[in-house]
């Protein structure tokens, strides 16, 4: 019971911070510090990937219409343009996908630690405060998805590469990515929830792959308690992200960021 508790903490954790600018993968590192899952270490690095998989349904159910194509309700060209905003994902996508196949195993092995969480916390924090205090008085050019160019869609997937390096943000990255290309914050946000939805069914396919599909009873309970907790705690974050961003920028996240990242390093300096 109290594994399936610490994985209830993980998915509320997950469900916050998968689609709020400040790393989801990092926040889960650290709580692990705390929480460490009575699994084995091959299931615990599964499981860290896998319950994102409860945070993207959240984007299925959320958008379905919006992303439905084939939805009776949608015009011919509304069908069209649904196909191309599909078309823009899978190019924004592909970067990070032939990366994170090639280097899995090494940013596993490397990367995964409080000093690089820290770091790209920190460095993600004072990326979001100048962006937007260099955005502060210039009009976004891509106020709409239907506006986004190919090469635009693109290069917002190379900045989702950078979201390979925990404490980085897979959202952080593509929405700094998106304003400094000229997406509004609407559009950077928006956008950067559909390119979840690959990219996270990818890895988690991957991840599952590598570990096998022998569970015991205890794996699957912990597994499906933090992908069910991450999905509805998903919900009310990206409700609340969307609605934020309509009368806010980023720069919370910045300073937040900034903060969480000095107490990661004074913490482990100190009492690691």
């Amino acid at each position: 019971m109290l594994d399936i508790l610490k994985s209830i903490i993980l998915g509320i954790v997950e469900g916050i911070t998968e689609w709020l600018p400040i790393s989801s993968t990092g926040h889960m590192i650290l709580v692990d510090e705390f929480l460490h899952l009575g699994t084995s270490e091959a299931f615990k690095s599964m499981f860290m990937v896998v319950i994102q998989l409860g945070a993207i349904m959240a984007v299925v159910v959320l958008y379905f219409h919006k992303l439905n194509p084939f939805s009776p309700r949608k015009t011919a060209k509304q069908r069209r343009n649904t196909w191309n905003l599909w078309t823009k994902i899978i190019v924004s996508c592909l970067p990070a996908a032939v990366i994170g196949l090639l280097f899995d195993d090494f940013l596993d092995k490397y990367l995964y630690n409080y000093i690089v969480v820290a770091l790209m916390l920190i460095i993600y924090g004072i990326l979001f405060i100048y962006i937007e205090n260099r955005n502060a008085h210039v009009r976004p050019q891509i106020t709409k998805l239907t506006e986004m160019p190919y090469s635009t869609a693109f290069f917002i997937g190379l900045f989702q590469v950078l979201a390979l390096i925990p404490g980085t943000s897979r959202s952080g990255a593509t929405i700094i990515g998106g304003l400094l290309l000229g997406a509004s914050r609407y559009v950077a946000a928006e956008f950067t929830f559909y390119l979840a939805i690959p990219v996270m069914f990818g890895a988690s396919a991957l991840k599952i792959f590598k570990f096998g599909f022998h569970y015991t009873a205890l794996e699957v309970g912990i597994l499906l308690v933090g992908c069910i907790v991450a999905f509805f705690v998903s919900v009310f974050a990206i409700k609340f992200l969307m609605a934020y961003i309509k009368k806010h920028d980023f720069k919370a996240f910045g300073y937040y960021r900034i903060v969480l990242g000095v107490m990661v390093l004074l913490y482990f300096i100190v009492w690691g």
